[in-house]
């Protein structure tokens, strides 16, 4: 398999903290605001504000009903993503795949963040289809998600953290039988660098 470089060089960036939501938890309208490939998609721009006619509306349009990921789906999720970047020789700061999301923190060097959350998003969609855990048909993703740009220690550190720690149940409760003091995850909170 070849490796998506293309001579690209971020010219310094350590990391990507990339997110993505499972299909229609997250609609245009919703309270908590959203970015749209319209007029509220740059960086710095403020983001769609609550609308409950919109969100009914997109919630119209929906070709099946929101996806959530069962424990199961949650820890395929996340061995398939471990898998795509030990194959791609990406490294893996973080991840935390939720009900109704995931969050990733990846070197990925030689390559933009968007390849590598479609790289997630492809090998997670056909592997919980194998699995039969996602019927034919099925949406399982949302379209895009956010790509953030990991440039210090301390936006890197803040990403880990927020993404092991910042989400409610700890991640490993999800995996059976995981060693959490041996897990190369959760060494990098431990480590140097955090605070900075």
């Amino acid at each position: 398999m070849t490796h998506h470089t293309h001579g690209y060089n971020p010219d310094g960036v350590m990391a990507y903290f990339i997110s993505f939501r499972c299909y229609g938890t997250w609609l245009h309208g919703d309270p908590r605001g959203s970015m749209d490939r319209a007029d509220h998609h740059g960086y710095g721009l403020p983001p769609i504000m609550a609308d409950v006619r919109r969100e009914a509306r997109d919630r119209s349009l929906l070709r099946h009903p929101p996806v959530l990921l069962t424990p199961e789906m949650r820890r395929l999720t996340d061995s398939i993503i471990l898998a795509v970047c030990q194959h791609r020789g990406w490294a893996l700061e973080a991840l935390n795949v939720r009900t109704d999301h995931v969050h990733a923190v990846v070197r990925a060097p030689s390559i933009k963040p968007e390849p590598v959350m479609g790289a997630f998003k492809s090998w997670t969609t056909r592997h919980l289809r194998e699995a039969g855990l996602i019927a034919p048909g099925i949406t399982l993703w949302s379209r895009h998600g956010s790509t953030i740009w990991l440039w210090t220690d301390k936006q890197l550190a803040n990403a880990i953290v927020y993404t092991l720690h910042g989400q409610g149940q700890h991640p490993a409760e999800y995996r059976e039988g995981e060693d959490t003091q041996s897990n190369p995850m959760r060494q990098a909170s431990r480590e140097g660098g955090l605070e900075g």
